[in-house]
């Protein structure tokens, strides 16, 4: 595959640069198959709208890949990368997939037509979100993250006792409560939708195992490679914008060897 930017052959990471579609139908021909997928799409809502950010108002567009197009199209660039996605998980593999209400019911409803298994419905809280700035909307302080089965029959991985141990010996809920990235998770540059490490060492603890293979068809600032570094999994991820791909290949790398110092 001519698209590869980044390997490292001994840690088992790749990044693509370039179109996912295209890149998830090369991966098909490899005959590659996923433990597991998690996908952070566009939202859609650069839409000259305003928020607030480190006390400031700045614009919610992020740039042309975040633009929506209507909610048909939405559906159908939703329906297009999930069933691609689907065709190559294991037969026990799962998909995860993050968005805000901008999108993720387009999500939900791509998943019913397509018949993934729906598993659950995770609501990630921020404690200390930007402020509403019109005040006529309760503050938006949460993230959806859902999560889905290959089809309607498939048995899915879950390390319960993995999971019930992170939460000091209890059932974790279906609400997460976290902040965003950490600064030090931005130090080597800033992604619009960058999605915190804790929340990825969750998601990858609960359905995957050592050694296991990951995807991520919407890499953005690597988090999930990040994660995947540092709890021994595989890593293939899908990038169409080569500065996000170097910003996560300076993370990649810095993980690496933190990870390689660790053993010594």
């Amino acid at each position: 595959m001519s698209n590869l930017f980044f390997e490292d052959k001994k840690n088992h990471i790749k990044l693509y640069n370039g179109n996912c579609f295209q890149i998830l139908d090369d991966l098909k021909k490899t005959n590659l198959k996923f433990n597991m997928i998690f996908a952070d799409p566009p939202y859609f809502l650069s839409n000259d709208g305003i928020t607030c950010h480190s006390g400031k108002m700045v614009t919610v567009n992020k740039g042309k890949w975040d633009k929506t197009k209507g909610h048909e199209e939405n559906l159908n660039f939703n329906l297009e990368w999930m069933e691609k996605c689907r065709d190559l998980l294991t037969e026990e593999g799962t998909l995860w997939v993050s968005g805000t209400f901008h999108i993720i019911y387009s999500v939900a409803f791509a998943a019913q037509k397509l018949e993934l298994k729906f598993l659950n419905n995770i609501s990630w809280e921020k404690p200390n979100p930007p402020p509403n700035l019109s005040c006529r909307f309760f503050t938006h302080s949460t993230e959806t993250i859902l999560w889905f089965g290959k089809h309607k029959k498939a048995k899915h991985k879950f390390n319960y006792p993995i999971i019930k141990k992170m939460n000091n010996n209890k059932q974790m809920k279906d609400v997460w409560r976290f902040t965003s990235p950490k600064k030090i998770e931005k130090e080597f540059g800033k992604h619009p939708t960058q999605k915190p490490l804790q929340l990825l060492d969750i998601i990858l603890k609960a359905s995957t195992d050592v050694n296991d293979l990951v995807l991520d068809p919407f890499n953005g600032s690597g988090t999930t490679g990040v994660s995947s570094i540092i709890n021994n999994r595989k890593y293939i991820g899908i990038e169409m914008d080569k500065n996000y791909c170097k910003l996560s290949v300076k993370r990649f790398k810095q993980s690496i060897l933190k990870s390689s110092q660790k053993l010594i």
